[in-house]
């Protein structure tokens, strides 16, 4: 018989043991369960060194008390046991670590836009937590299948909320489009967190120089702070520079303003 592994996570530690008891009665599931995202990452990372990986993770959508789409997803894999990582966020991380994981996400209510972003993270499904154990199981296997699922009632709502999302990434890549090569390089530094110093360390370019094409950046992205210009920048597809040191650099590039 092939056994389905199964991962649940959720900081309710009674309601993650007490569906992960439910789950293992199945003879076909082997079920553990996590009280945090670091955990999670901690268990995922355990399993697949010893060759047994997991194949489904159930993730609870309000993973750590932090709402999805307040703040931009984080690296979870440095983050430590008192870091916060939100349930989006850890299907960010762990699909890009394990792209043969499915993730469900587990919600107290249904959310259109919450759901539209968890599948955008790249979740299979969105399930209530109050949903009965056998429609639970289906979705399981379902997205074992490649199937995606969703209840009926959030249907419009998402496809509504992903229409919307595809528009205001191609407002976005457009506007990316109209910086510099220079000014791309600028952002992406932005986007990795860097500030006006470490910008100009990187790039070997003056802190004016740097500012200027701050302000270019912002202007023509049409923002006004560097968060919302990487909030843009992350719509349109752009990712953070490498943080690989300075000195790689090539010689020849060092001299362009």
């Amino acid at each position: 018989m092939v056994r389905i592994r199964v991962l649940v996570v959720d900081d309710h530690r009674i309601f993650a043991e007490s569906l992960a008891a439910a789950l293992a009665a199945e003879p076909d599931v082997d079920v553990s369960a996590a009280g945090s995202g670091p955990a999670a990452l901690r268990s995922l990372e355990r399993a697949a060194a010893e060759g047994r990986r997991y194949d489904v993770l159930l993730v609870d959508a309000d993973l750590g008390g932090t709402l999805p789409g307040i703040r931009p997803a984080v690296p979870v894999q440095e983050l430590g046991e008192d870091g916060l990582v939100d349930g989006i966020s850890l299907v960010t991380g762990v699909r890009s670590a394990q792209p043969h994981l499915r993730v469900v996400v587990l919600a107290e209510k249904d959310d259109p836009r919450r759901a539209a972003l968890a599948l955008q993270a790249g979740a299979s499904g969105w399930v209530a937590k109050d949903c009965s154990l056998s429609r639970l199981l289906s979705v399981i296997r379902g997205v074992l299948r490649e199937e995606t699922h969703l209840p009926p009632a959030l249907l419009t709502g998402v496809l509504r909320e992903l229409t919307a999302a595809r528009r205001h990434r191609t407002e976005s890549e457009r506007l990316v489009e109209s910086l510099t090569p220079r000014e791309r390089e600028v952002l992406r530094c932005m986007v990795a967190g860097l500030g006006r110093k470490a910008v100009a360390e990187r790039l070997f370019l003056s802190p004016h120089t740097v500012r200027t094409h701050m302000q270019n950046v912002l202007g023509k992205l049409g923002v006004h702070s560097t968060l919302a210009a990487v909030a843009l920048a992350r719509r349109a597809g752009v990712g953070p520079v490498d943080l690989e040191p300075a000195a790689q650099i090539r010689p020849e590039e060092t001299h362009t303003a």
